[in-house]
């Protein structure tokens, strides 16, 4: 523990947890790092985003530019445009997310100087695997790639690419972030599927049954990521009783886009009047609640509800 305190104090880092959370996004981007460059480069099953589009490029250079630093060097524009357009809300654990995943994908796959023999993809066993049940095969790269992305966004981590497109799209021009990046995955995937048809990549299999394996992977993983962030209860109830009652009402109105309402109350042992800010948010933004509020009052009381159902605007029917 003060080894891990340590290393905390010399990253910059305090000691409530958030070493702990970079720890996390670290094995995330491992899990991501395993389903990709394991088991999806050589099975030409191509996942969205940045991820998507550097197999392509892998593709198309003969499989000579390794897939992780492509992720690398087209993420870095795009984090900087982020960090630009947005603040510093993509920060330290964007940066980690999408460098430790490049890393990740390149070092299992024996494209870094050094590693060369690791080649995982080379496995006996994976290789059957893809050889006798491909749709297994490619299942498991979709589970991995979905709990790893589930982790990093649990603990408020990114890996750029997409999430960064969404972001600054919805900021712009209104666009919702799952159509965004709906987009974004549909036309990477469309466009690695016309790769592989051009170049003749895949002899196994046609093209068009490549590219309909790769929606079935976004399914997955996007299901998992659900799961992941949401578990049973999709929705979370926040009551929040604050001295700092219009800071912490600009946050969620405005900040977060969000409703919220304040209801009177009256302390037990005080006596004095109280307001109650009660709001309903989605599992990823209730970390983003807490924490900020902690910061606008530190002494404030935050009471967190598991939410089964939310009918009404700005939440998707449970069923």
């Amino acid at each position: 523990m003060r080894f891990a305190k340590r290393i905390a104090a010399k990253l910059g880092l305090d000691e409530r947890g958030i070493f702990l959370d970079y720890l996390a996004i670290v094995l995330g981007a491992f899990l991501m790092g395993l389903g990709i460059g394991v088991f999806l480069v050589d099975a030409k099953v191509v996942p969205g985003g940045v991820s998507g589009l550097s197999m392509a490029v892998h593709y198309l250079s003969g499989n000579r530019i390794p897939v992780g630093l492509t992720i690398w060097v087209l993420n870095v524009p795009l984090y900087i445009w982020g960090v630009r357009e947005l603040g510093k809300t993509f920060g330290k654990r964007t940066f980690v997310g999408f460098t430790a995943n490049s890393f990740f994908i390149d070092l299992l796959r024996g494209a870094i100087p050094g590693f060369h023999s690791l080649r995982l993809q080379d496995n006996p066993a994976i290789v059957n695997l893809q050889q006798t049940d491909f749709f297994f095969s490619v299942l498991i790269g979709a589970v991995l790639l979905g709990v790893g992305l589930g982790i990093i966004f649990k603990f408020r981590g990114s890996t750029a690419g997409s999430d960064i497109i969404a972001a600054v799209a919805q900021k712009r021009w209104g666009v919702k972030p799952g159509s965004a990046i709906m987009a974004v995955d549909f036309f990477v995937i469309a466009l690695a599927g016309l790769v592989i048809h051009a170049k003749q990549l895949s002899t196994d299999r046609p093209a068009l049954a490549l590219t309909l394996y790769a929606f079935f992977l976004l399914i997955i993983s996007s299901r998992l990521i659900d799961l992941i962030l949401d578990g049973f209860d999709y929705a979370k109830s926040a009551m929040v009783i604050t001295s700092k009652v219009e800071q912490v009402s600009r946050l969620i109105t405005d900040d977060m886009s969000r409703s919220a309402t304040v209801m009177q109350g009256r302390g037990l042992y005080t006596k004095e009047p109280k307001e109650i800010i009660y709001t309903v948010l989605s599992r990823k933004e209730i970390s983003t609640l807490t924490q900020r509020v902690k910061q606008i009052d530190p002494s404030a009381f935050i009471i967190v509800n598991n939410v089964h159902e939310v009918l009404g605007e700005g939440f998707r029917p449970r069923f």
